[in-house]
C-alpha cells in the first residue's frame, strides 16, 4: 500500500500542479462556459493538461471539478451530471498520473454566492453541496479534499465538515488573500487574516492549511502568509500563488511572471516551512518545472 499524503509529507516537499481554467482556455473553453462538463465531452483535453504537468513534475494534481457543486453546475445546466462529473475528475487525473506515484486532490470550489443573512444562499443549501460533491469525490478514490479559493470561515467550515463527514482522508482548507493597498498585509475579500484562518481550519479538523489566487499573492506573499501559519498552527502548509501580479490587456487580467522568476522566491517558501508548493492563475507546466527543480535541490538537502 502507498504512503498517504500526510505521510509523505513527512519524509519530503512536494509540487503541487498549476492553473486549469487558463489552460482549458488556451485549449479553446469559451470565455464563462463550464470547463468540468469537458470531463464528459472533452476527457482527452483535460487529461493532456494535466498529463503535461506530471511531465513538468507535479506529484500532486487537483481534478478539474472546481465549479463541480450543484450550485454551480445548475447555472450551466449541468447538475443532473454532478455525480458523473466528479467522478470523471477523479477518473482523469489518476489516468494523467499514468501509475506514477501521486497524488490526486479532489478540488471543491466555492459556490459563488453569500450565505445568508449576508446573501440569498441558505446554510443547509450550500451544506448540502458540499456533501454531495464530497462524497462523490471520496467515492472516486481522492487521496485528498482540496477546499479552494474560500474567503468566509462560515463557508469554508461547512466545506470542511461536509469533507469529513464524507470520509475523505485529508482534507486541505485554502484561502484566497488579498494585498492591502500599502503592501503590508493579507486578507480575505470577508476580512478574514491568515492567522485567524490558520486556528479554524486547525481547530475545524481539515489536516492542511492553505492559499491559492487573490490579488496581490504571488510566491513572495506566499511566504509571508505561510509564516503566520506556522505561527499560528501545527498544521501542514500548502501553498498556490498567481503567476505574479496581473497586467489589464483588453479588459483582460494577464499573468506575465516568467517560470524563473517565480522559482526565485520558492527557496523562500519553503524557508517558510511549506509542505506543498504549486501555483494558480496564469501558471502553466513550465512553472511547474520550475518550481520542481527548486523543490528538488532542496528535498535532497533534508
Amino acid at each position: 500500500m502507498k504512503p498517504t499524503l500526510l505521510e509523505t509529507l513527512r519524509a519530503r516537499r512536494l509540487v503541487c500542479d498549476g492553473a486549469m481554467g487558463t489552460q482549458l482556455m488556451l485549449a479553446g473553453l469559451e470565455q464563462g462556459s463550464c470547463g468540468e462538463a469537458w470531463n464528459l465531452t472533452r476527457p482527452e483535453s483535460v487529461r493532456a493538461i494535466q498529463r503535461r504537468y506530471v511531465e513538468a513534475g507535479a506529484d500532486c494534481l487537483i481534478t478539474n471539478t472546481f465549479g463541480g457543486s450543484r450550485v454551480m453546475l445548475r447555472r450551466h445546466g449541468h447538475e443532473a451530471e454532478l455525480a458523473e462529473i466528479n467522478r470523471a475528475g477523479a477518473r482523469l487525473a489518476r489516468e494523467a498520473l499514468g501509475g506514477r506515484p501521486g497524488f490526486v486532490l479532489g478540488d471543491l470550489g466555492p459556490l459563488g454566492a453569500l450565505l445568508e443573512p449576508y446573501g440569498d444562499l441558505p446554510v443547509e443549501t450550500a451544506q448540502s453541496a458540499f456533501e454531495e460533491q464530497a462524497t462523490a469525490l471520496v467515492k472516486a478514490g481522492v487521496d485528498a479534499v482540496i477546499i479552494e479559493t474560500q474567503t468566509s470561515l462560515e463557508e469554508l467550515g461547512l466545506a470542511i465538515d461536509a469533507s469529513l463527514a464524507a470520509g475523505a482522508p485529508c482534507v486541505i482548507a485554502s484561502l484566497a488573500y488579498d494585498l492591502s493597498m500599502d503592501q503590508t498585509f493579507y486578507k480575505t475579500m470577508m476580512g478574514v487574516s491568515p492567522e485567524q484562518a490558520a486556528e479554524f481550519v486547525a481547530g475545524r479538523g481539515a489536516h492542511i492549511v492553505a492559499l491559492n489566487c487573490g490579488t496581490g499573492m504571488d510566491m513572495a506573499g506566499a511566504a509571508m502568509v505561510a509564516r503566520i501559519y506556522r505561527e499560528h498552527c501545527a498544521l501542514p502548509v500548502m501553498v498556490q500563488p498567481n503567476a505574479g501580479l496581473p497586467v489589464l490587456e483588453n479588459l483582460q487580467a494577464v499573468y506575465k511572471q516568467l517560470p524563473a522568476d517565480m522559482a526565485r522566491s520558492v527557496p523562500e517558501v519553503l524557508a517558510a516551512g511549506v509542505n506543498i508548493v504549486g501555483s494558480c492563475c496564469g501558471s502553466t507546466p513550465e512553472h511547474t518545472r520550475a518550481i520542481r527543480r527548486v523543490v528538488d535541490d532542496f528535498n535532497r538537502q533534508i
